[in-house]
């Protein structure tokens, strides 16, 4: 362990346009910083939920969102090092088991948002590997777009809590920047659920 194994070969704007191609209704949770450019590279939607100064939160987000829609696809698309700032949560969501929810995890081996530092992700924490010995009904490790194009088809089928770490080329691309409005964001996706804002 601590040996540097950074990234992978996979673009990451090619991995989430694939993940994201006839979405539908499809609900997005987005973690800090490069998941949420990527996510919104691939086209905003009044589905999205991006998140804002929340590090570490998007799983659990994406398991109260999967929770209080049990009917709905819930894909949560962040990073290893967003990921890893909320370890914990993925205990806690296996405990939960909502069979909606996919967690796709793109993962550069870096703290991209702090100066491109190594990640634990880097250096050999295998966040696929902890999801499965928490409890996860699928888990993957992801370094070919046959696997990107799998997983997309895994996101749709309610049969199980997923997680899949996508290795991605450590990059720093150009930002598109969603919404940066918490307001605006939270009334639009209640608005698309058919809730009032407030």
């Amino acid at each position: 362990m601590g040996e540097v194994t950074t990234g992978g070969p996979l673009d990451r704007r090619e991995v989430v346009n694939a993940l994201l191609a006839d979405r539908k209704d499809l609900l997005v949770v987005t973690g800090l910083g490069s998941s949420s450019y990527d996510v919104m590279a691939a086209g905003d939607h009044d589905n999205n939920y991006y998140l804002w100064a929340a590090m570490g939160s998007a799983a659990m987000v994406g398991l109260g969102i999967a929770s209080a829609q049990p009917d709905k696809n819930v894909l949560v698309v962040t990073g290893d090092g967003e990921a890893l700032m909320g370890f914990g949560a993925l205990a806690t969501i296996a405990l939960r088991r909502p069979a909606n929810l996919t967690i796709a995890v793109l993962d550069n081996g870096h703290f991209g948002e702090t100066g491109m530092q190594v990640s634990h992700a880097g250096r050999g924490i295998n966040l696929d590997k902890v999801a499965e010995a928490c409890g996860f009904s699928w888990t993957k490790e992801i370094r070919d777009m046959e696997g990107v194009k799998d997983l997309h088809k895994r996101v749709y089928a309610r049969d199980g809590l997923k997680l899949a770490t996508i290795k991605i080329k450590a990059e720093n691309l150009p930002r598109v920047l969603p919404p940066r409005d918490g307001s605006y964001i939270k009334n639009r996706f209640r608005s698309a659920l058919g809730f009032q804002p407030i």
